[in-house]
């Protein structure tokens, strides 16, 4: 296939292209808001045959960059992140038809009611007009965030990281194609073809085009982003995730959801990053599960008291202290022993970041404690903390998994990115 995203250049010289793709993004977002949603889903269902069709051309270009990302050095989870095979184009084909057929989430009319004078009040769902996603290493960000942009009616401007940008870029190529094919402006799809960091800020400055700015990455870009937006930003990603194990759990259980929450797949946000262990459960659960994530080439970072009760086999690391505010992103762990529920529940507060905390018990109440006290995108008892995703919480593909507590929390899915307008039904009344 030809590779060439650009939706046009920019009209003069002093326009840049980030700024200039807002601006179509904008111009198209006000014809794709009243497109119906077999328009929409039949794009997707496109988006989803072309990326089956085309997936020897996309690892062909993504083989191409990690072996560019490795000759620099790039740490095996970066690697991890960045790749793309056969079963991955394949999960991301499958999760764009999953939103294909999730119900339509714009034109429903909530909470209508009718006032005393006879007036009809209430609220019709409608997209939010214009996102925009500045990501690093994850191609299949692309896809994600194009898909559920569509579905929503809400246009999209991308901009990857250097490392993965011509994956990105025919991925993107790939989702314009397919909504043009179905009949939806292309314009809608907005990829920035520059690596030019510059091109970041212009499109942290396009506020007049871009009504919610979408950050997925490391804390370095996040913060940049807050930083630097000129309009709203829902930021997330950032995982220093805790399990706790209880003192009456059920050991052979904790001791699968640990290790699939550690070592299911290292390098991403939900992943465990310190296990927690009642003080009453250490010296028996322990050994137990330390030998386990030993076996899975687990590094395990301890305190003094801690060590004592690891296998001979196990890769210790004496624990430093800012240990439990690191998101490892690796075959890491830090491992600490509190005392009791409560013990847990204050390191949480101190050190998670709000994504994904998980408890292991066998006490009810001590469940519902957690569940109360804990402050996190999202809360799982006896479960894995690797279920905090948009597909597994059905949902489909995710724009992102937000830490922040307004506007969205948790995945981000087709709801969280529309809005409301007020409607109001009348009969010729006027205000005395």
């Amino acid at each position: 296939m030809s590779h060439n995203t650009n939706s046009g250049s920019p009209e003069n010289q002093t326009t840049s292209e980030a700024s200039y793709k807002a601006s179509l993004a904008r111009q198209a977002s006000r014809t794709l808001a009243q497109t119906s949603d077999e328009s929409r889903t039949a794009a997707l269902e496109m988006i989803s045959a072309k990326l089956r069709d085309f997936s020897s051309d996309i690892i062909e270009i993504n083989q191409l960059e990690l072996s560019t990302a490795r000759e620099k050095g790039l740490s095996e989870s970066f690697l991890d992140r960045m790749m793309l095979n056969e079963e991955r184009i394949e999960g991301m084909a499958s999760g764009v038809s999953e939103v294909a057929g999730l119900e339509d989430p714009i034109g429903g009319i909530e909470d209508m009611s009718e006032r005393p004078n006879g007036l009809k009040v209430g609220k019709m769902r409608i997209p939010i007009g214009v996102l925009a996603s500045v990501y690093e290493a994850r191609p299949n960000v692309t896809i994600d965030i194009a898909a559920i942009a569509i579905k929503s009616g809400n246009a999209v401007v991308l901009r990857s990281g250097s490392d993965a940008h011509k994956t990105s870029s025919i991925l993107a190529e790939i989702a314009r194609n397919a909504v043009s094919e179905a009949g939806i402006d292309i314009r809608s799809i907005q990829f920035i073809e520059s690596t030019d960091r510059e091109e970041v800020d212009h499109l942290l400055a396009a506020e007049e085009f871009i009504d919610l700015m979408v950050p997925r990455g490391g804390s370095e870009l996040i913060a940049r982003v807050r930083d630097n937006a000129k309009m709203p930003v829902v930021a997330g990603g950032i995982g220093v995730c805790h399990t706790y194990v209880d003192g009456d759990a059920d050991f052979e259980m904790a001791g699968d959801i640990v290790l699939n929450a550690k070592t299911r797949r290292p390098s991403v946000c939900n992943t465990l990053d310190t296990l927690l262990v009642d003080r009453s459960a250490a010296a028996e659960f322990i050994p137990l599960v330390s030998q386990r994530l030993a076996d899975a080439g687990v590094n395990m970072h301890v305190e003094p008291e801690t060590i004592t009760l690891l296998p001979a086999s196990a890769n210790v690391l004496p624990l430093q202290q800012e240990d439990y505010d690191t998101e490892w992103l690796s075959l890491d762990c830090s491992i600490r022993v509190v005392d009791g529920l409560a013990g847990a529940i204050e390191h949480i507060a101190q050190h998670g970041s709000g994504h994904s905390e998980a408890i292991v018990t066998s006490s009810s109440d001590n469940s519902k404690t957690f569940l109360a006290a804990v402050d996190a995108s999202a809360v799982f008892v006896n479960a894995s903390t690797g279920f905090n995703d948009g597909g597994e919480f059905g949902l489909g593909c995710e724009l992102g998994i937000s830490t922040q507590k307004m506007h969205a929390r948790g995945p981000m899915g087709l709801k969280e990115l529309t809005s409301y307008k007020w409607i109001v039904l009348g009969e010729g009344h006027t205000r005395p």
